[in-house]
């Protein structure tokens, strides 16, 4: 017996009152756009959404859902009558499925149609003899705590039976909450920032500082490969890579700069670009990857003195997770593998001997006063290339710059860079 449908809950969505309709609108667009490909059809209901699909395609089902932010969890659900005699058969053939071997069980119940005869005290009543009759030889009672609980909804329509909750993406349908730059490097943190800020209802675009040949070419392919990652996330599955060329602003850092500030002014430089790109564009927030103390340039006097450069709110979503939990996330996400490869980018490419912890705005201000920086931010800000991305993208680098593929190239000749 195959699961019929696969059941969606809202989560904290239900709690957001007179707007709550606006966010499961998103949720209900997202999910229309990531299933597309896949022949599914959908029944829509005020507090949650079924989707009924061909068991064959299930694991691309569950993959696409694992993409789509505002989703509490999910669970594949058996459909049949309110009438009793329906609900034990079809009980029955789910726990011939899926128990094999004795455990402690329950049965929940929730009666939704207030208008149906039995509460839910009693269905349960009702069904629990009969069932536990076929099956006393591998189900012990254990309300308290069981091991596996059989679910049973009866509703207006129909009654629906399932087993298990799974978790999903969770936070709010990405888009609801406005747009932010998420400053992009090749390593491992800026990608699970990304995918935080996404499932907490921020789109974004994608701001990489690029300093060929300071930093190999192969780092920009990096960068393209994480946002591939990170567009499966997106509304149209398509995402915004702004590269910027940063390469004269780095050359005179490093060429005017004390060894030990070099870092920390690097990151005012680009804190500069990301703010004017934003306020440029429209766009509500900066995104980074910092993570309190994990390195020099994290600690809270580097932090301060930073972003002191700045007016525009930035968003840490990593401020106090640990390297593993960061790790992790990467891994679940798919982007830890492209992260790792051993390409430097304009963060990595050069670190101090010794890089102060705890720098102060004056000394960052004084360092600064060492060259004239604003005519490199003009032109860096004037030649900032953008591309358009999405998982289907085939990037190849060469030595001479990108090739890329005929719906980029589409893309140039409607008055988009490259």
């Amino acid at each position: 017996m195959k699961s019929e449908k696969i059941l969606i809950r809202f989560g904290d969505l239900v709690l957001k009152g007179k707007n709550k309709h606006t966010f499961i609108k998103q949720v209900r667009s997202l999910l229309k756009e990531k299933m597309k490909k896949l022949e599914v059809k959908f029944l829509f209901q005020h507090d949650r959404i079924y989707i009924d699909f061909d068991e064959k395609i299930e694991k691309q089902v569950v993959k696409q859902l694992s993409y789509v932010s505002g989703i509490q969890s999910y669970s594949f659900v058996y459909q049949t009558t309110n009438n009793l005699d329906d609900i034990l058969e079809t009980a029955k053939k789910i726990l011939e499925k899926d128990i094999k071997e004795k455990v402690r069980f329950k049965i929940e119940t929730k009666r939704a149609d207030k208008l149906y005869p039995l509460t839910s005290q009693e269905i349960t009543r009702e069904i629990a003899p009969r069932l536990l009759a076929n099956f006393d030889h591998l189900l012990k009672v254990d309300v308290k705590n069981p091991e596996k609980t059989l679910h049973i909804e009866v509703r207006k329509e129909a009654t629906y039976l399932y087993m298990e909750t799974l978790k999903a993406m969770g936070g709010f349908p990405v888009g609801i909450g406005g747009k932010g730059l998420l400053m992009l490097s090749g390593g491992i943190d800026s990608p699970v920032a990304g995918y935080l800020a996404m499932k907490q209802g921020i789109a974004i675009e994608l701001f990489h500082f690029e300093s060929t040949p300071l930093t190999p070419l192969e780092s920009v392919q990096k960068v393209v490969d994480l946002a591939k990652v990170l567009s499966r996330y997106m509304p149209n599955t398509t995402i915004k890579l702004h590269l910027v060329p940063f390469r004269e602003t780095h050359e005179a850092i490093l060429k005017n700069v004390s060894d030990p500030y070099i870092i920390n002014i690097m990151r005012r430089m680009m804190y500069r670009l990301a703010e004017r790109y934003a306020n440029l564009k429209d766009i509500l927030c900066i995104i980074n990857g910092e993570s309190v103390g994990q390195v020099a340039s994290q600690t809270l006097q580097s932090i301060k003195t930073v972003e002191n450069v700045t007016n525009i709110p930035i968003l840490r979503p990593l401020i106090t997770n640990d390297k593993q939990e960061i790790i992790k996330i990467s891994k679940d996400i798919e982007s830890y593998d492209i992260s790792i490869r051993a390409f430097n980018d304009c963060c990595t490419v050069y670190v101090p001997k010794n890089p102060i912890i705890r720098p102060t705005v004056e000394d960052a201000l004084k360092e600064e006063s060492k060259f004239d920086y604003e005519p490199l931010l003009e032109e860096a800000l004037k030649n900032i290339q953008t591309l358009r991305i999405n998982p289907d993208t085939d990037f190849v680098i060469y030595e001479h710059g990108f090739e890329v593929t005929d719906a980029i190239k589409a893309y140039k000749e409607e008055g988009g860079m490259l």
